[in-house]
């Protein structure tokens, strides 16, 4: 349970550096970047696209971060608590479970290894637990 949790943390943190520093998240065109920075969304003109693509991608990490934080602390500190608990097991499944889906359909090769890998981390961390 805690590599699974740290897998996602790992992935969480590259995802936050690539956000704000180096160019791996931004678009190979740089005239779409340019475009994207001058352009707002339907919603509100009070952001543009490539602001609204940045605060995405921060937030999206957070998220990663997060679950790895809190899951691995849990499964450490408080495996009892956590593995007693269906609420939190579910959460956890229908996270990475998620997370996995958006990667399949969405992403590239490396996030959906990487969530695969926690995912049945999880799993097997469930199953050892009430073996």
């Amino acid at each position: 349970m805690a590599l699974s949790a740290g897998i996602i943390l790992v992935l969480g943190v590259i995802h936050l550096v690539y956000t704000f520093w180096g160019s791996k998240l931004s678009p190979r065109d740089s005239a779409l970047q340019s475009t994207m920075s001058q352009v707002s969304l339907v919603i509100t003109k009070q952001t543009t696209v490539w602001r609204a693509w940045i605060g995405f991608n921060a937030s999206h990490s957070m998220g990663a971060i997060l679950f790895g934080l809190v899951y691995g602390f849990l499964a450490i500190a408080h495996g009892q608590l956590l593995f007693q608990s269906f609420f939190l097991l579910s959460v956890g499944l229908v996270m990475l479970g998620g997370l996995l889906a958006l990667a399949k359909a969405y992403w590239f090769s490396v996030p959906f290894t990487g969530i695969s890998v926690a995912l049945v981390c999880y799993v097997i961390g469930i199953a050892v637990w009430w073996a």
